[in-house]
C-alpha cells in the first residue's frame, strides 16, 4: 500500500487527538516508552504485528495506520471554537474588511473569479473552472443541514448579536427572521477547479491561513500578473452572508499531512458579544479541537468523511484541486427590487435566487469576457457557470457564460489579437485594427527615467447587441476588466465602435515592459480593482506624481482610438455635416466668454450623456471646456431631478471620477483642471437613496456650478 504522511508526525498527531501520552500507548501495546519515542522522531518504524496493536489502541483499523492518509476516528469531535475577548477588553463590532464592499453578488462574482484566476494552476494549459450554485433549503432539508453544522451551539450567539443596536446586529436579525418565518435558508456555493486549493498549515504562512485565519493577507506573489493585492476580496464571501458564516472544503494541489481531499473548516464572522458568562471577541471556527492549542480549545481543519461532506452540502464534483466556499444565509441587496410574482411570493423579504442568478451571469459576462476568450491555439483562462437548486432539485439548469453572447464585438477583438489576424486599418466590417500605445512606466523609489511598455489597442465595429457603444475597456494580466469608459470628444462622423486596451501581461508575455507595467498598474488599483488612480501604495513605491503616467496613457489611448475610428473626409457620406448640426446642440457659452480678448472665461459644461443603471442610480459622463479661469474658481457638477413645476430637487453623487484633464477632490467636492487642459471629462453616479423617485421614472438635469454662475 502507498503510504501518505510519515509515520512519526502522523502518530504524534493521533496521540494528541486521542488525548493519549507516549507512555500510555507503550503500556497498551506492550513496548517500551523509548520505542514509541523512536517511532515519533523517525529513528525507527514499528513491525507489522506491532502496527496491528497500535491500530487497536487508537480505535482504528490497520489499513489506516499503514496508509496514514487520514486521522483515526478516536479523535476529538468536530465543534465550534469562539475567540475569547481581548485581554484589554477592546471590542470590534464587526469585520471592517467586510464593509469595504457592498453585500452584492455582482461584487462577489468579480472578487471570487479574480481570486480563482490568481490561483489557476500555473503549469496547466486548461482554464480554471468556477461554478456558482444557489441552493434554497426549506423545511426539513434546512433543519438537517443546520443539525450537521451544530446550529444549536451557534443560535445563542446569533441571538446575542441580533439584540445589539449595530449594523451587523440588524443584518443578523433579518436573517434569523427569514429562517423562522419562511422556514428557508439560501446557500450560495462557489467552487473552483484546476486551482491551487487552500494549501499550507492551519496557522503558519500559506494559502489556508491567509484565507481562514487572517485579514488583509493576500498571499500573492509579487512578480506574477495577479489581480488581488489587498487581501480584502475574500471578505466579500463572508459579507454576502447575512449570518457571517462560510463553510469551506478544499482539494489541495500539494499534500498536507499526507492528504489532499476534503480538507474542511468553517469560519464565522460576528462582532463582540456576551453569551452567558462568556465574553467573546468575534470570529469563530468550526473544526476539530487542536490538543496542542491552549487548553485544547482552538479548532483546526479536519479531513472529513464522505457522509460529513454530503450533510454539509460540500461535496465536490471531481478530484481536481480547488476550493468550495459555501455561503450560509446568502443575500443580495440589489436583487430585492428585481423580483417578479413568478419568482417569489409577496411576503418574501429576501432576495429571489433567480434574480441573484441573473445578476451573477450578467456580472461574470461583463467583467470576465476576455478571460473566457481563447485563441491562437490557447485555451481560455476561465470558464464560469451558474445553476439554481431547491431542496436538492434543479430549478434552473446550469448555464455557462458565453463571452461571444455577452460581449460579441470585444470578444471578436481579443480573439483576433490572440489569433494574430489584426490589421493596421479596418477595411471590412469585421476587421480588428491594432495599434501600439507606448506607456512610460516609472521606476520604483522615485528614480529618474522609466521603462517603455507597449500596450495593445484593439478597435472593431460595435454590434447592435452591445449595451453601450464607443467605449474603451482596459485590462491587464488576468484579463479582468478594470476600466470601462466612453471615449470623449468624438466627432459626429464616427461609426459605432468598441475599443480594448491590453496592458501588462495581457499584451503578451513578450510585450516590451510588460512585467514593469503589471507591477505599476497593480499598485494603482483600489481594493475594488475597477480603475487606476493615485493610491497610497503607488505613491510609496513610485512617487507622488506617478499617477500622472496613467492620465497620459488614457489621453494617448483615446487619441489612438480616434485616429483609428474617424472616417477620412473623402469617405464621409453626403450630408454628414448637415446631419451632425441637426442632431448635436452645444451649450451656449456664457456672456463673459465673449468679452474682450484676453479676459478670463468660465468653465462650460459642453456635453453630457446620462442613463439609469442596474443599481437604480443615474450614470453620467460629462465633458467640460475648462476656460481660462484661475484654479481657485469653484467648479463642481450637480444633479437635479427634472420636474414640471417648482424647484428641481437636488440629488447627491455616490461617486465622481475624473477621467481626463482634471482631478476630483472629495474634500471640497469640486474639480480642478490640469494646467493647459483644453477639455476635461468626468464620470459620476448618483446616490439612489437621495432620489425622490426611481431613476427610470424621471429625467435628470446636470449643471456645472462655479463661483459666479451655472452653465446648463
Amino acid at each position: 500500500m502507498e503510504a501518505g504522511e510519515d509515520f512519526g508526525p502522523w502518530l504524534a498527531r493521533q496521540l494528541k487527538l486521542a488525548g493519549m501520552t507516549q507512555t500510555e500507548l507503550a503500556n497498551k501495546i506492550e513496548v517500551t516508552r523509548a520505542a514509541v519515542s523512536a517511532w515519533i522522531t523517525g529513528r525507527a518504524t514499528p513491525r507489522v504485528e506491532t502496527i496491528g496493536r497500535i491500530a487497536i489502541a487508537l480505535g482504528t483499523d490497520t489499513v489506516t495506520v499503514h496508509t496514514r492518509t487520514t486521522d483515526t476516528q478516536s479523535g476529538l469531535p468536530v465543534t465550534w471554537y469562539h475567540r475569547p475577548q481581548h485581554e484589554d477588553a477592546g471590542r470590534e463590532l464587526g469585520n471592517a474588511a467586510a464593509f469595504a464592499f457592498d453585500p452584492d453578488v455582482e461584487v462577489l462574482a468579480r472578487e471570487t473569479c479574480q481570486n480563482s484566476l490568481d490561483e489557476r494552476l500555473s503549469a496547466s494549459e486548461r482554464p480554471v473552472r468556477v461554478r456558482y450554485t444557489l441552493h434554497e433549503l426549506t423545511g426539513e432539508h434546512m433543519h438537517r443541514f443546520l443539525d450537521a453544522m451544530h446550529w444549536d451551539k451557534l443560535l445563542p450567539h446569533y441571538e446575542a448579536v441580533a439584540d445589539q443596536a449595530q449594523k451587523v446586529g440588524r443584518v443578523v436579525a433579518a436573517g434569523l427572521r427569514d429562517m423562522r418565518e419562511r422556514q428557508r435558508l439560501v446557500l450560495l456555493r462557489v467552487d473552483d477547479y484546476n486551482a491551487a486549493g487552500l494549501t499550507g498549515d492551519d496557522y503558519a504562512d500559506g494559502r489556508f491561513a491567509a484565507v481562514v485565519r487572517r485579514q488583509l493577507d493576500s498571499h500573492k506573489q509579487a512578480g506574477a500578473g495577479l489581480g488581488g493585492s489587498y487581501g480584502l476580496g475574500k471578505a466579500t464571501i463572508w459579507g454576502t452572508s447575512r449570518l457571517g458564516l462560510v463553510l469551506i472544503n478544499s482539494t489541495l494541489s500539494e499534500p498536507h499531512e499526507g492528504r489532499t481531499d476534503n480538507r474542511v473548516v468553517g469560519r464565522l464572522d460576528l462582532p463582540w458579544r456576551q453569551v452567558g458568562d462568556q465574553v467573546l471577541a468575534g470570529p469563530a471556527w468550526f473544526g476539530r479541537p487542536d490538543p496542542a492549542s491552549p487548553r485544547g480549545e482552538v479548532t483546526r481543519s479536519w479531513w472529513a468523511e464522505a457522509d460529513e461532506i454530503e450533510r454539509l452540502h460540500l461535496a465536490r464534483d471531481s478530484d481536481e484541486p480547488g476550493t468550495s466556499f459555501l455561503i450560509v444565509g446568502a443575500y443580495d441587496m440589489a436583487s430585492f427590487d428585481k423580483r417578479t410574482s413568478d419568482e417569489v411570493s409577496d411576503e418574501d423579504e429576501g432576495a429571489s435566487v433567480l434574480a441573484m442568478r441573473d445578476r451573477l451571469l450578467k456580472a461574470l459576462g461583463r467583467n470576465f469576457w476576455a478571460a473566457m476568450t481563447g485563441g491562437g491555439g490557447l485555451a481560455p483562462m476561465l470558464r464560469a457557470s451558474v445553476r439554481v437548486l431547491r431542496d436538492g432539485t434543479e430549478i434552473a439548469p446550469e448555464e455557462q457564460v458565453d463571452p461571444e453572447r455577452e460581449q460579441p464585438s470585444r470578444t471578436r477583438a481579443v480573439r483576433a489579437f490572440l489569433d494574430g489576424t489584426t490589421v493596421d486599418r479596418r477595411t471590412h466590417a469585421d476587421d480588428v485594427a491594432m495599434k501600439l500605445v507606448t506607456m512610460n512606466v516609472p521606476l520604483e523609489g522615485g528614480a529618474k527615467g522609466g521603462v517603455p511598455h507597449d500596450a495593445v489597442l484593439l478597435v472593431t465595429r460595435a454590434d447592435d447587441d452591445d449595451d453601450r457603444h464607443n467605449c474603451l475597456v482596459a485590462m491587464r494580466g488576468n484579463r479582468m476588466v478594470v476600466r470601462d469608459r466612453r471615449v470623449p470628444a468624438l466627432p459626429g462622423n464616427v461609426r459605432p465602435f468598441q475599443a480594448v486596451l491590453l496592458l501588462g501581461l495581457a499584451a503578451g508575455p513578450d510585450a516590451r515592459g510588460a512585467e514593469a507595467a503589471e507591477h505599476f498598474l497593480r499598485a494603482a488599483e483600489p481594493p475594488e480593482h475597477n480603475k487606476w488612480r493615485q493610491t497610497e501604495e503607488l505613491a510609496a513605491r513610485y512617487s507622488y506624481s506617478a499617477h500622472r503616467r496613467i492620465s497620459t496613457l488614457v489621453r494617448d489611448a483615446n487619441a489612438a482610438v480616434k485616429d483609428l475610428v474617424v472616417v477620412p473626409r473623402a469617405e464621409r457620406p453626403a450630408g454628414g455635416e448637415r446631419l451632425k448640426k441637426a442632431m448635436v446642440r452645444r451649450a451656449k457659452p456664457p456672456a463673459r466668454s465673449q468679452s474682450r480678448r484676453g479676459a478670463p472665461t468660465a468653465p462650460i459644461l459642453d456635453t453630457v450623456e446620462a442613463k439609469p443603471i442596474d443599481s437604480g442610480a443615474w450614470e453620467v459622463y460629462g465633458e467640460i471646456k475648462p476656460g481660462s479661469v484661475p484654479e481657485a474658481v469653484f467648479a463642481a457638477p450637480t444633479a437635479r431631478f427634472a420636474v414640471r413645476s417648482g424647484s428641481a430637487p437636488v440629488v447627491s453623487w455616490q461617486s465622481v471620477e475624473a477621467i481626463e484633464g482634471c482631478t476630483w477632490s472629495d474634500d471640497d467636492r469640486s474639480l480642478t483642471f490640469e494646467p493647459g487642459a483644453r477639455r476635461a471629462t468626468f464620470r459620476a453616479v448618483t446616490d439612489p437613496t437621495t432620489h425622490p423617485v426611481r431613476a427610470s421614472s424621471s429625467g435628470l438635469v446636470v449643471e456645472l456650478r462655479t463661483g459666479e454662475k451655472e452653465q446648463h
